[in-house]
């Protein structure tokens, strides 16, 4: 096990050429891609999330953690995907309609990511029609990011969007971003929001019924 608790600590420090060594050697050790990833990045990122919690890491910590979990992560996602390893859960994630801004997001992404969840980036300044159009697929979750106080009234756009094509019983719906309030995620009909990337994992984790490592899905 040495292996991966190596891999663990490499994601933890932030250390991109280790993870990435420590994966590759692994691989040469005939273990499990998915181990792995259960045994070895997303332990890491977990980790990395308590300790943010906790204030022992900041954000740029836990932004060069995630990275190098990603590095790990992008090494064993073709093997995962020919050995039929499912992930954990779907999410979609977009800034709204008139907000360029983006770090926020992309840190969540990649925490997400870290927790095993599969990831569909919109990217920035999208429209409530694209959010409609992703949601379609099949996915459990809907997230929108908003900086600006300007933009977030974007949010229930989107929402009313979501609800107006049949879908809003088919996902569950986050906000977060700076401006962002659990009052205001209550006023337009939001399942939750999260101050941080963090938080948002574990928002996510819990509204796809993920306990203790078992995954029950809504009804």
């Amino acid at each position: 096990m040495a292996t991966l608790d190596d891999i663990k600590q490499s994601v933890i420090d932030g250390n991109l050429e280790t993870t990435e060594v420590g994966v590759k050697r692994a691989l040469d050790e005939n273990f499990d891609p998915e181990a792995i990833l259960m045994q070895g990045l997303i332990p890491a990122m977990a980790e990395v999330g308590e300790r943010f919690e906790r204030q022992e890491l900041y954000v740029p910590e836990m932004l060069i953690a995630a990275r190098a979990m990603k590095a790990g992560l992008n090494l064993i996602k073709p093997m995962l995907a020919e050995s039929g390893v499912e992930p954990v859960g779907k999410i979609v994630l977009g800034t709204v309609k008139g907000d360029l801004h983006d770090i926020g997001k992309n840190l969540v992404a990649m925490m997400l990511e870290g927790a095993g969840f599969e990831v569909v980036d919109l990217g920035i300044d999208v429209t409530p029609e694209r959010f409609v159009e992703a949601a379609r697929e099949d996915v459990q979750i809907v997230g929108m990011s908003a900086l600006l106080t300007t933009t977030m009234g974007n949010m229930k756009g989107v929402i009313e969007a979501i609800t107006g094509a049949g879908l809003r019983e088919k996902v569950k719906i986050i906000i977060g971003g700076a401006p962002v309030t659990p009052a205001y995620a209550d006023e337009i009909g939001a399942d939750g929001c999260a101050p941080d990337a963090s938080s948002a994992t574990t928002l996510a984790k819990t509204l796809i019924g993920w306990v203790d490592s078992e995954i029950i899905m809504p009804s």
